[in-house]
């Protein structure tokens, strides 16, 4: 019996050593026929128990089986080892001293990057932001804005209609409405968001665009004011050589309503191709909130006034970065966008 665990021990300790020079699968496979296979010197000491006197036979087996699952654990836990490195290993061909692959960068869409920048210049001077549904009532979309029922702007063939009373909002002054019903005066807003135009498509035109709408509400405010924080923010955005002019114009929500003309940026008001040989190029509405707008929200107008302008995200992107298609916009085409 000493004998034969003197030969277990000396087993155990070589199948130790032997699994632990392994270096790979193959090897570590080869460890475990040499003791556990067929004719392993383990499974040899298994077959010698018929030789052992009966009553040492439970002892000795107790004692094989142990060594046995000792060696079966040993070489389990060196095939984790190995597969746990293997899949640690680089492929076949691989070289960690090259230098990497630079990863495409997105860009932002140039619309983007417009309503980035408006927003930023009137949020520096002290405009807060508000936002509203795309999907407005008739009431806030054109009623409450002074929209008669027989405005031509109320046509199907200009307005998204959801249902009798429910449309796709056409412009961004229904948030006007929502703002100054629920904010007391004084108070300065813009509004930017997306509008609904029931319009053919085409290189000018489409049926999605962004608009930014802004409104401003105080005692003792008048034009003045208007074009004074218009003209601030066109010198921000293009540049203090570029000029604004303001012309007479017609809105239900605004009285007086007025367009304002920037010069050209790009013959600076000599006359090219872009601005029809003018120096001037339309660029935005605005005008002083009519009071029957103010009064719809509970405003007063004879302690409150204020102006209100709203901008075409587009028609400035399109000028800022001189595109000629305002369909590049919504292609998702990479070759455009990556020029940003």
């Amino acid at each position: 019996m000493e004998t034969l665990q003197e030969s277990l021990k000396k087993i155990l300790s070589q199948a130790e050593e032997a699994a632990s020079g392994a270096q790979d699968l193959k090897k570590l496979d080869e460890v475990r026929v040499r003791f556990l296979g067929k004719s392993g010197e383990v499974t040899e000491l298994l077959k010698d128990l018929a030789e052992v006197p009966p009553a040492e036979k439970p002892v000795l087996g107790k004692v094989i089986n142990e060594v046995k699952n000792k060696v079966t654990a040993l070489l389990e836990q060196k095939k984790e080892a190995l597969e746990l490195s293997a899949s640690d290993a680089p492929p076949p061909g691989f070289d960690p001293t090259l230098p990497g692959r630079t990863l495409p960068v997105g860009k932002l869409n140039p619309l983007t990057k417009v309503l980035k920048d408006i927003t930023g210049i009137f949020k520096e001077m002290g405009f807060d932001l508000a936002e509203g549904p795309d999907a407005e009532t008739d009431y806030y979309n054109f009623l409450a804005l002074n929209f008669p029922p027989d405005h031509p702007a109320r046509d199907a063939q200009d307005t998204f209609y959801l249902s009798e009373d429910l449309l796709m909002r056409t412009h961004t002054s229904p948030i006007q409405i929502r703002v100054m019903q629920n904010h007391k005066p004084p108070f300065k807003f813009i509004a930017p968001g997306r509008v609904y135009r029931n319009e053919a498509i085409d290189a000018t035109h489409h049926h999605i665009f962004h608009q930014v709408e802004g409104f401003l509400v105080d005692e003792g405010i008048h034009m003045g004011h208007l074009k004074g924080t218009l003209d601030t923010f066109i010198k921000r955005f293009f540049g203090s050589r570029v000029q604004t002019r303001f012309r007479p114009s017609f809105f239900p929500f605004t009285e007086p309503s007025a367009e304002m003309d920037i010069s050209c940026i790009f013959c600076e008001g000599k006359g090219c191709r872009i601005c029809k040989q003018s120096g001037w190029v339309e660029l935005l509405g605005c005008g002083m909130i009519d009071p029957a707008v103010l009064t719809n929200c509970g405003v007063d107008p004879e302690k409150w006034t204020g102006f209100a302008f709203g901008m075409g995200v587009e028609r400035i992107a399109l000028f800022q970065y001189d595109i000629d298609d305002i369909r590049l916009f919504y292609q998702n085409d990479l070759r455009f966008l990556k020029q940003f």
